[in-house]
């Protein structure tokens, strides 16, 4: 799989380098985070950029998990699909600040992608970890500390997740421009089926945009969030967490662009004995972004290269509006 993404990868770059537009104003990375179960309801990092707007989005993510490990302490099986509905909206105060809310509506079901990736793993040769053990799209959602439940899952409900505040403050507004983004995560979701952490996170990161040459923009982030503990069926202390990230954005055609970004964070939790969650997450995205009159839309893929803290896949589609 890792010489794949990195074929798909030289391929993308190569279109950068033999494709050049007029400049024109960008519009951030890829609106993708973290759908890994165990760890959406902790404060999950967007690659974000270090401008400030006023904007509107509506985001729809659709990922796919596949988890089967067990150690002396920590049971977690997943097989699941989540899919995210996220609201945000940006407001800028100019030469102050700009605030933001972030809205988040999931639901978790057994899904319909298990057939298709069945053929996927089978055509190509690719391991399947295991998920062709399990019944075509049967879901299951469970952690469990010590043989006592943390997290079960319901299948098929449709919650509200943790709602997140945000505040930017530009520090450098000419090119490269930095920014300090600092946010609070509310308990708003469900922590016992997964949807919120049932506590207060908090998070801050430094922001860099960087112009290359008219035509393409480069973006890094970096942060690190500071959870409370996970309060579902049982308590859990979790640690504090580091990410990096970084992205460019190269115009193609006067009204589109493509996009490539690596987000690498480290695990929430304290030693599991689960790979899966105690090893480094990584979440490659590869997508385009059209520009309109109305707005900008954006469509992404994106993949795990370490196979760890992060879902098999996530499918993205985002709308933006300025206002």
């Amino acid at each position: 799989m890792k010489n794949q993404v990195c074929l798909v990868v030289a391929a993308f770059f190569t279109l950068f380098t033999f494709c050049s537009v007029p400049a024109f104003a960008f519009d951030g990375p890829l609106q993708v985070k973290n759908q890994f179960p165990p760890f959406l309801p902790i404060d999950q990092p967007y690659l974000e950029s270090a401008a400030t707007e006023s904007s509107f989005s509506i985001s729809l993510s659709h990922s796919s998990v596949f988890v089967m490990e067990d150690a002396a302490h920590w049971n977690v099986h997943l097989d699941i699909e989540m899919t995210e509905l996220n609201l945000r909206y940006k407001k800028d105060f100019p030469s102050l600040f700009e605030i933001g809310v972030d809205v988040p509506v999931l639901r978790a079901t057994g899904g319909f992608m298990d057939r298709p990736l069945a053929w996927y793993h089978d055509t190509f040769g690719f391991p399947d970890y295991g998920r062709s053990s399990r019944p075509y799209n049967e879901f299951l959602y469970e952690i469990k500390r010590n043989g006592s439940p943390l997290i079960e899952g319901d299948n098929d409900r449709v919650g509200f997740g943790d709602v997140r505040l945000t505040l930017k403050k530009k520090i450098v507004e000419t090119d490269p421009i930095i920014s300090i983004l600092a946010d609070v995560e509310l308990p708003t979701g469900n922590a016992r089926v997964g949807y919120g952490n049932g506590n207060v996170d908090s998070g801050v990161a430094v922001l860099l945009d960087k112009e290359l040459g008219g035509n393409s923009i480069f973006y890094a982030n970096l942060g690190a969030v500071f959870p409370g503990d996970l309060k579902a069926f049982q308590t859990v202390g979790l640690d504090n967490f580091f990410y990096a990230g970084a992205g460019i954005e190269v115009a193609v055609r006067p009204r589109l662009s493509l996009l490539a970004q690596l987000m690498v964070q480290t695990s929430p939790y304290p030693k599991t004995g689960i790979s899966q969650i105690d090893n480094t997450g990584m979440l490659l995205v590869l997508g385009a972004r059209y520009y309109s009159g109305v707005g900008s839309f954006e469509l992404s893929l994106t993949e795990d290269p370490n196979t760890s803290g992060a879902p098999d896949f996530i499918l993205n589609f985002s709308f933006k509006k300025r206002i």
